[in-house]
């Protein structure tokens, strides 16, 4: 524990490998689900408030990712299908009747995929710069992303020189990012090994029919109407390099009525530049939870 992550670490059996997680708080559980390169060190202000609130803050981190074990390619299938799965292993695990989800990056479609297929567990949601649908028409694929999927070059510049995880914490934010903030996205992928889930994150990315993950992406985009059968929040940084103005104009599209706030000086890690206006949001969206949600 430091300073700025003063949490207790708990661990869950998954299949074998030990899945962190936080649960601080007590009431309405609200569980935040981390993308791609960070862990739930980027809800750390969230599950700070969340609890002092009234709430239970459940923040997990994905096999491979922060707390969580890292075992290699050959020994945990690094794709969404699987992450799906453990997520699913983990809210029955809690046992949690009725939730919010919280959900950014690649955590939108982990989140959203499990959720529109359990919407009888579902209070509310909140989004942050994701994706339910495949790649839009109008976005070209990152260059930067590119680069990282390239064999073998790919894991010179992912998993040999930590490239990944250290252009996000310079390019995902337009505040500077204190040295020690830094360090702290950083601290879990301190190796080469430790890099595997940065580095198949990036390509099991689907971006067409013949991708592992391609089906499941076009399943939840069908599904997607129904986030709106619950009450929905979308926040956006409007700064962000990947989930741009194509992904904010592919929400609206496919929803034109979820509620919508944009940050113009946000950037992908839109909780970092933004958590002071982003706040008062969360709290009145779950307002409605403060008492009558389950504590479970």
């Amino acid at each position: 524990m430091t300073a700025e992550y003063p949490f207790e670490s708990h661990f869950f059996n998954n299949n074998g490998f030990k899945y962190h997680y936080l649960d601080e708080g007590s009431g309405h559980p609200v569980v935040m689900v981390h993308g791609n390169p960070s862990w739930s060190f980027f809800y750390r202000h969230l599950v700070e408030k969340l609890a002092a609130a009234g709430y239970r803050a459940i923040a997990p981190d994905h096999i491979g990712c922060g707390r969580s074990d890292k075992p290699a390619a050959s020994d945990y299938p690094y794709i969404l299908e699987r992450r799906i799965a453990d997520l699913d292993n983990f809210i029955n695990h809690l046992g949690l009747k009725k939730l919010t989800l919280v959900v950014h990056d690649w955590g939108g479609m982990i989140g959203l995929s499990w959720a529109l297929k359990h919407m009888d567990k579902i209070a509310s949601f909140i989004i942050m710069n994701t994706s339910a649908f495949p790649l839009p028409q109008s976005k070209p694929f990152p260059w930067t992303i590119a680069l990282a999927r390239t064999p073998l070059l790919g894991d010179i510049l992912v998993k040999g020189g930590n490239a990944f995880v250290r252009g996000a914490t310079k390019y995902c934010v337009k505040k500077p990012m204190a040295k020690e903030i830094a360090a702290a996205y950083r601290e879990p992928y301190d190796s080469w090994s430790h890099r595997v889930a940065v580095r198949e994150f990036v390509r099991d990315i689907p971006l067409n029919p013949c991708d592992t993950s391609w089906h499941i992406v076009h399943e939840t985009s069908k599904l997607m109407p129904h986030i709106m059968d619950v009450p929905a929040l979308l926040l956006w940084g409007e700064k962000d390099f990947v989930f741009d103005k194509h992904f904010l104009a592919e929400w609206q599209k496919r929803l034109p009525d979820l509620e919508c706030h944009t940050f113009p000086q946000a950037g992908h890690y839109l909780l970092e530049d933004a958590f002071a206006e982003i706040w008062p949001l969360i709290e009145k969206a779950l307002a409605p939870f403060s008492i009558s949600g389950e504590a479970t």
